[in-house]
């Protein structure tokens, strides 16, 4: 029984660690990077209290070193799946009749885990799989999961006391319930962070979940269920699993209890999803709750009054940090004629001071890409600009070697047509694509960049000028969910920037924030009246 309103007021975020030579958090990292290199792990799914193995695995291998071997991890089955769904729906009713506290302890204890005992673990885990280097592998499966953890237990304190207004004689309140059923987890291999955060968003609210991360994250995910087991998550809340996309959705969205998907991947595998889930709408419980952070094709747009160099530092860090397989990475640039020829210098100049190799090397700026898909893909990109034909020019880069990893050097190209390929389709990769417009037609490109692609997710505008800050905040207000004036458009910090975009780019259901809390709630309204009427009759209806 409780006895107190259990409050968690508002955090603050946490510090990022620098990382400067002779540092001790530098030590720490050399040494965790080091002992987990040697160990070769063998990663079971989670499923209830089980650790399942199965004869199928998969090897796992740093990108940006694919003759080492970290270990291997077991693929699950449709079986896998459905085990995965009952161990959730058998854990349902006793989580979430876990008093509130307990519940957010949980979360805030895996938080200090995380900035404490595992921080260089999570981080040298991110840096070895998915090649992040250690700034990049800092801000987001350190600083970023733990903020998500700390803020959502704030937000989801915060709508617990939000309460309707009562009349005279009469009661009212509103209890904010879990979704009726399992939730399904989609994560993808890019942020730790997000690994850490559709599934627990869920799991604090009441929910089980169903986790499916990406094979080329599960070497960070498997190191967030121990985390999240050692600070005290019971059995079945959550359960991981390693089934290919197709087995899982056969299974998952044909099951009566699914109350909802947290997704962030590709837009055309999130359509699919939603297709699916409309066609099978009569087999649910309920409408599942469908909450997506997909794809983006994020721009830069300079006006005439921008400061060059404030262009070129935007552009360098936004288009080529994590070799620009972020959703929000700078992928297409709108440069001014009266300043182009200086941007064009100082950026060929930036990318070619860029070094590129491992990630235990931490004076590289860039690493690999994730895998030999994404590595073709953008080379394909490439080979298609080199062409003659192509209406569009290499800046600078470009240079693609698989021989030791999935490495494709960062690379500018210079579009003579604004609706070229790489001006309008994701690539996720380290590629820019720039137009130069002419300086004088500052509004005729700002509708250009708002029609040019399907998606909406970052954008920003670099300017001195207020007026042209003012034109292009409200001309791209469908543009971007996340816009930024004087600033790169990547790096939303939680609790500062809630994330997300609309159009092709997702739900826009911005994590990070409470909004992202509700989805996973339902809301049950009571009244109860202390003086209830005993006759029908209103006293309009008497004749005196």
């Amino acid at each position: 029984m409780n006895y107190g309103d259990f409050y968690y007021p508002l955090p603050q975020n946490e510090p990022v660690f620098s990382y400067a030579p002779e540092s001790a958090e530098r030590a720490a990292l050399k040494k965790a990077l080091q002992e987990m290199k040697k160990e070769k792990l063998d990663v079971p799914m989670y499923i209830g209290g089980e650790e399942v193995r199965t004869d199928q695995k998969i090897e796992m291998r740093p990108p940006h070193e694919t003759k080492h071997l970290l270990g291997h991890f077991h693929r699950g089955e449709a079986k896998h799946v459905s085990k995965a769904i009952n161990a959730a729906l058998k854990a349902k009713d006793k989580w979430a009749g876990l008093s509130w506290e307990n519940r957010a302890n949980i979360f805030l204890k895996a938080a200090d885990l995380l900035a404490g005992k595992y921080r260089y673990h999570i981080n040298a885990a991110t840096m070895l799989a998915q090649s992040k280097t250690v700034i990049q592998a800092e801000l987001d499966s350190a600083c970023e999961l733990i903020d998500f953890l700390r803020f959502n237990v704030h937000y989801l304190s915060d709508i617990y006391r939000q309460q309707p207004i009562n009349a005279p004689g009469i009661n009212n309140r509103v209890e904010y319930r879990p979704l009726e059923g399992f939730v399904l987890a989609v994560t993808p291999f890019n942020f730790t962070a997000i690994a850490g955060n559709l599934p627990t968003s869920a799991a604090m609210c009441g929910n089980t979940v169903v986790w499916k991360c990406a094979d080329t994250q599960v070497y960070s995910a498997q190191l967030i269920m121990k985390i999240l087991k050692e600070a005290g998550l019971p059995d079945g809340v959550i359960n991981l699993v390693y089934a290919n996309g197709s087995v899982l959705g056969d299974v998952v969205f044909n099951h009566p209890e699914l109350s909802g998907v947290h997704f962030t991947g590709s837009t055309g595998v999130f359509n699919h999803i939603w297709s699916t889930i409309g066609q099978n709408i009569g087999k649910y419980k309920s409408y599942p709750r469908i909450v997506g952070e997909t794809g983006g094709k994020d721009f830069v747009v300079a006006h005439k009054s921008a400061h060059p160099d404030v262009v070129v530092t935007a552009l360098a860090r936004g288009a080529f940090e994590f070799q620009g397989q972020k959703c929000s990475a700078a992928s297409r640039a709108y440069i001014p004629s009266n300043m182009a020829a200086e941007v064009k210098k100082k950026l060929v100049d930036a990318v070619k001071s860029m070094k590129m190799g491992s990630v235990e090397d931490f004076s590289n700026f860039i690493t690999a890409v994730i895998d030999q898909k994404s590595f073709e893909k953008i080379e394909g990109y490439i080979k298609a600009a080199r062409k003659k034909d192509s209406n569009a020019k290499i800046w600078v880069g470009g240079k693609c070697d698989s021989t030791e990893g999935y490495f494709i050097e960062p690379t500018i190209i210079e579009a003579k047509d604004p609706k070229y390929t790489t001006m309008c389709e994701e690539i996720f990769g380290p590629v820019l694509t720039v137009y130069v417009y002419d300086e004088n037609k500052f509004e005729e490109t700002l509708k250009l960049i708002d029609g040019t692609s399907a998606y909406a997710l970052t954008g920003a505008v670099i300017a001195q000028d207020r007026y042209a800050i003012e034109l292009a905040t409200s001309k791209l207000r469908n543009s971007a969910g996340n816009f930024y004036i004087n600033d790169k458009p990547t790096g939303a910090v939680v609790g500062q920037q809630p994330f997300g975009g609309a159009r092709a780019s997702g739900t826009n259901d911005k994590a990070g924030s409470m909004l992202n809390i509700y989805r996973w709630l339902s809301a049950r309204t009571i009244k109860e009246t202390y003086h209830p009427p005993t006759n029908y009759g209103y006293p309009f209806m008497l004749d005196k």
